[in-house]
């Protein structure tokens, strides 16, 4: 039987029937062209003096991350879309989850951006706990949410990447799109190959990752790429109070991290 090739025009739309609600209306934020250097970095071999400066560059920032980032205390980083506004019920998870961190005494950092960002550091912001966001410098302004304590900007991605997993006890992470699942992906494979120990990852949204899961199960799992157990590293709660305990057993299994509290040094510019 031939099928009809036109689409029923009485037929809802199919986006509009999720069990997660609405689709993200928000605009894109943290998207556009990088910067010169940083696309250059990228387009292969360039003269010896070029890569020389550039390494000096790269070398900078890390420093500057690390001075930036080194007395914000322990961080849970949050990740998920920009493009949640308040009325959703992912914007709402997100603000408890904020709460949660810092009632453990833990900073919440983010992309420092609007959605899920704004609403993390807004409910970690309103129970009394810090705020930090880091994200990637633009050719134009990009104005961090108004819940952040401190915001601070990196020229390259990968340099972000390595500040946001040195510094956190563990992540927490909502429905998003690309970016979130390449910082999901990313700290899983840190974890599955024992880079990282006793770093929690605990998806939110269980309808929304839940195709996502049955996928690993019936594709990697079942066909051998990775190894059976490898999916229960990560957790997936739809409970604020859930997400909170499984980031205590993780600071509790890093005890001796956990007591670490570096001193600042007056010689070193480290006043506060």
């Amino acid at each position: 039987m031939q099928r009809d090739s036109q689409p029923n025009e009485t037929s809802p739309d199919p986006l509009q029937l999720t069990a997660f609600g609405p689709p993200a209306t928000g605009d894109p934020w943290g998207k556009g062209p990088s910067t010169d250097d940083a696309r250059q970095f990228l387009e292969g071999p360039q003269s010896r003096t070029a890569e020389f400066l550039r390494v000096c560059r790269i070398t900078a920032e890390f420093i500057r991350g690390f001075r930036a980032l080194h007395f914000v205390g322990p961080c849970v980083t949050v990740f998920g879309s920009a493009r949640f506004d308040e009325t959703h019920r992912y914007y709402r998870l997100a603000r408890e989850v904020g709460a949660r961190i810092a009632e453990l005494g833990l900073t919440t950092m983010t992309g420092g951006g609007p959605g899920i960002m704004e609403a993390a550091n807004r409910g970690a912001k309103e129970a009394g706990g810090k705020s930090i966001g880091c994200n990637i410098v633009l050719p134009h302004e990009q104005r961090a949410n108004p819940y952040v304590d401190r915001f601070v900007e990196f020229r390259y991605f990968f340099i972000r990447k390595v500040m946001l997993v040195k510094y956190s006890y563990g992540f927490v992470i909502l429905p998003g799109g690309f970016g979130t699942l390449d910082e999901l992906f990313e700290v899983a494979t840190l974890v599955q190959t024992r880079k990282v120990e006793n770093f929690p990852i605990v998806l939110m949204g269980r309808d929304f990752w839940e195709p996502m899961l049955e996928f690993i199960r019936r594709r990697l799992e079942a066909g051998g790429t990775i190894s059976p157990g490898d999916i229960d590293l990560i957790s997936v709660t739809d409970s604020p109070e859930e997400a909170r305990d499984i980031l205590r057993r993780g600071i509790e299994a890093s005890a001796i991290r956990a007591r670490m509290k570096p001193k600042r040094r007056w010689w070193l510019g480290e006043l506060r």
